[in-house]
């Protein structure tokens, strides 16, 4: 399999595609049981993402945190999830992908523990570095170990398309289930909840996984390491800050400096070092450059639109945070089927580039079209219609992504490959928000001089989703141009050559 796709679809007549069904190999027993495990790892990383979300109020009551602070609840986690994922994606590559999953699952279930215990709120910050620091660890370990263990083709798309499914669908039942445990017995168990499963996991997951090759020889490029964490932190902080600072504040300024110069001086260092850790020739093919891209797009997209929606329900609509919850709901099952049929998908536009643009595609005109939601809760159906077709988008997005960004590499980086794309979700489920957050609230000052609260509030969420909607339809216009360009090289090169 080539890493460029075909830029023409053909459309399968009904007898080529009974052959394909037929000739579509089977998953072993082994190999379902090994998919079971990777994507519950998975899914309990995403609901720890969003799970402490719908409880920050109540945390910060109960451990005496100060309302500025209380940000950090989630910021920290997403600051070492992002920071360290390309790092501990090469370390897996180096030192076998089983051992770093087995380690960032320890890590999991102690730092939860520890979480639900705690007395300070020092203390519970640190838990939340552990807990990203655990994410960083065990995303890319256990995407390596899944491309790993599916070939290229109809078993591994299947296979990321039920991981691209738990992704989303694990962000979103992740503030339902938040909702629920806070209100029913304490924010607690956000934690708690996942010290029964990790041990579980640590459990099953040395009988059914094989273990990974180290590679004899190979050495850590420290400095590279050093300043792309260190950059990526900075980076990520500097554009958190920009939600509650602003974008013109000191803190975010030299924060987004800082990012900016280590990530320079990272490419710099990789040019030149023996070994690097992210080698320049990867991010130079246009599927993993590319698919990154839109990758990018649409977990900003999904990740501002849950947020905006949140607003809408509560501050517009007026339910309950409670109800904001298992209204969400709706959203965690269009993720699933997106998971489930975007294989299909793959199929029938032959190829995981044109999946990758098609759900982007849906994933944005559908966010755009709650532009032109009202005030009362008559459009409640209407909105959750068209964020159920956005939420299937976005997973198809996903899937497509994955395939895209992974495919034509060698088993011995796909510790890197997989490390980039949790890299490129990490950053933008944690940029997206306050990049939103700002276009609502500016949208939201300028019309609070002549319009009511709920108004102004209804005004900015408006715009930001437009924006919103119309970033996700050009970075389909974008990667669907550059990757048809690529393959129309591709193909002029392969012509040539015979």
């Amino acid at each position: 399999m080539t890493t460029i796709d075909s830029a023409v679809p053909v459309a399968p007549t009904l007898d080529t595609a009974a052959a394909e069904q037929a000739a579509t190999p089977r998953m072993t027993r082994r190999q379902t049981l090994v998919l079971i495990l990777l994507l519950g790892a998975q899914f309990t990383l995403a609901v720890d993402f969003s799970i402490m979300n719908v409880a920050v109020p109540v945390i910060g009551k109960d451990l005496g945190m100060l309302q500025q602070n209380l940000q950090w609840i989630a910021t920290t986690f997403a600051l070492t999830a992002a920071g360290f994922s390309l790092l501990f994606g090469r370390i897996a590559d180096l030192v076998g992908a089983r051992r770093i999953f087995l380690a960032g699952l320890a890590l999991l279930t102690v730092a939860s523990l520890c979480g639900g215990l705690v007395e300070s709120s020092s203390l519970l910050l640190v838990a939340r570095v552990a807990q990203g620091l655990a994410t960083a660890m065990v995303t890319p370990a256990g995407l390596a170990l899944l491309t790993t263990s599916f070939p290229e083709g109809p078993l591994r798309d299947r296979a990321l398309g039920l991981n691209g499914a738990m992704l989303s669908a694990g962000f979103t039942f992740g503030a339902v289930i938040g909702g629920l445990l806070t209100d029913t017995l304490s924010w607690r168990w956000g934690f708690l909840i996942n010290v029964p499963i990790g041990l579980l996991l640590l459990i099953a997951a040395p009988m059914l996984l094989k273990k990974s090759p180290a590679r004899s020889g190979a050495k850590l490029d420290v400095p590279g390491a050093i300043t792309v964490s260190a950059g990526l932190v900075a980076l990520v902080y500097g554009i958190s800050s920009a939600g509650p600072d602003g974008w013109g504040s000191p803190t975010t300024l030299v924060s987004l400096a800082v990012g900016v110069l280590l990530l320079g001086l990272f490419g710099l260092i990789e040019l030149r070092a023996a070994q690097p850790l992210a080698p320049l020739r990867i991010l130079r093919l246009p599927t993993v450059r590319w698919g990154n891209l839109g990758g990018f797009v649409t977990f900003i997209g999904f990740t501002s639109m849950i947020f905006l929606l949140t607003l809408y329900l509560q501050q517009v609509l007026g339910f309950s945070p409670l109800t904001t919850g298992l209204i969400f709901g709706v959203l965690g099952i269009g993720a699933f089927l997106g998971g489930v049929t975007a294989p299909k998908w793959i199929g029938l536009l032959r190829g995981s580039q044109g999946t990758l643009v098609a759900g982007l595609s849906v994933q944005g005109l559908a966010v755009g079209t709650i532009f032109f939601a009202g005030d009362n809760r008559s459009w409640l159906v209407p909105v959750l219609i068209v964020a159920f077709i956005s939420s299937y988008g976005h997973v198809v997005a996903i899937v497509g992504y994955m395939v895209t960004a992974t495919s034509g590499l060698p088993n011995a980086e796909q510790g890197l490959a997989t490390g980039i794309t949790t890299l490129t979700q990490q950053v933008a489920i944690t940029v997206g928000i306050p990049i939103m957050s700002s276009v609502a609230t500016a949208r939201l000052h300028s019309l609070r001089a002549v319009d009511s609260l709920k108004d102004a509030t209804l005004g900015g969420i408006n715009l930001a989703i437009l924006v919103n909607g119309l970033l996700i339809l050009a970075a389909a216009l974008v990667v669907g141009g550059f990757l048809r360009r690529s393959a129309r090289r591709s193909a002029a090169s392969t012509n040539s050559a015979s």
